[in-house]
């Protein structure tokens, strides 16, 4: 049997649906099938295809009839920033995807971490293991990774509380005269396109994002996002919102491409939480990627 716990990026979706990008080497028509034969449970209850998942539910996946996809072992490298008995804090390179999903069986972080260490957490299932929280394929940077349950639940609880800190770099379109502010605008997924999100005034779940102006370019600002909440594509939706879009971002908004064309240039810098086991205080910062300084060293 297989736990998943339902985060942010699933909440709303049809339970067939949402199934359909986890297990994506099923159909969706053989996901609805097995739901009906109840091999599918929410929160320990039969569920209806239609059913619309909610961020905290648990679902519980029987042993489906037919083979299925398994997540394989992959020796890729991983720069390991931080590795004790319950965690790990890895600077995810660009380009790579955290788990796989829409399409996307392979080269992922899970993958890597499978090769890395027997020891992951089972919390959100075969094709996630040890995965807290992630990041877009296109944004690097800091994540943390639990090597067991306990940890994992101990972090996701800080996820929830927003007692765990995260600080990105953003290169936006455009000049940002305040020197810092705060964004509060609540996100749900975009209506028109289920694959995106989108500020929902009505719908959405709150979302809050603070910045600080680092330096301004001629047409473009570098700025410090801190998130006090974790939605889904929340920085570039929010920096989009107020009309500058992340440069390079290829799906939200008229983000400049003139000076990176490559993905939005979006980096998670830094990460702070509570240890689970030592109850300290731990904090990692690593430094800007070179593709991103490049771009900078241009505009300067």
């Amino acid at each position: 049997m297989k736990q998943i716990i339902v985060n942010d990026e699933f909440d709303s979706l049809r339970l067939d649906k949402a199934l359909s990008l986890i297990l994506s080497d099923l159909s969706r028509s053989k996901i609805q099938h097995f739901i009906e034969d109840g091999l599918v449970l929410i929160n320990q209850k039969i569920a209806k295809s239609s059913y619309k998942l909610v961020e905290g539910d648990e679902i519980s996946i029987l042993d489906f009839p037919n083979e299925e996809y398994h997540l394989e072992a992959e020796n890729i490298p991983l720069d390991i920033v931080f590795e004790d008995e319950d965690l790990l804090v890895i600077n995810k390179a660009k380009g790579m995807v955290v788990h796989p999903g829409s399409g996307v069986y392979e080269h992922t972080l899970a993958n890597a971490l499978k090769f890395h260490s027997n020891e992951l957490s089972s919390i959100n299932g075969e094709f996630r293991p040890g995965i807290v929280h992630r990041l877009d394929k296109d944004t690097s940077g800091l994540l943390v990774v639990a090597k067991n349950d306990y940890a994992h639940k101990f972090l996701q609880d800080q996820l929830k509380d927003h007692s765990l800190s995260r600080k990105y770099y953003a290169l936006v379109k455009g000049i940002i005269s305040e020197e810092e502010g705060k964004i509060i605008a609540p996100i749900g997924r975009d209506k028109k396109d289920r694959k995106k999100m989108a500020v929902d005034l009505k719908n959405g779940k709150e979302a809050i994002t603070y910045f600080k102006v680092l330096k301004r370019y001629s047409d473009a600002t570098l700025i410090e996002c801190r998130l006090q909440t974790g939605r889904t594509h929340q920085i570039r939706v929010h920096m989009n919102y107020i009309d500058h879009p992340v440069i390079g971002d290829l799906v939200y908004g008229s983000g400049n491409k003139t000076y990176y064309k490559d993905g939005q240039l979006l980096f998670a810098h830094e990460i702070s939480f509570i240890h689970p086991r030592s109850k300290k205080l731990m904090t990692f910062d690593v430094e800007m990627p070179s593709y991103f300084k490049e771009v900078l060293d241009k505009l300067s």
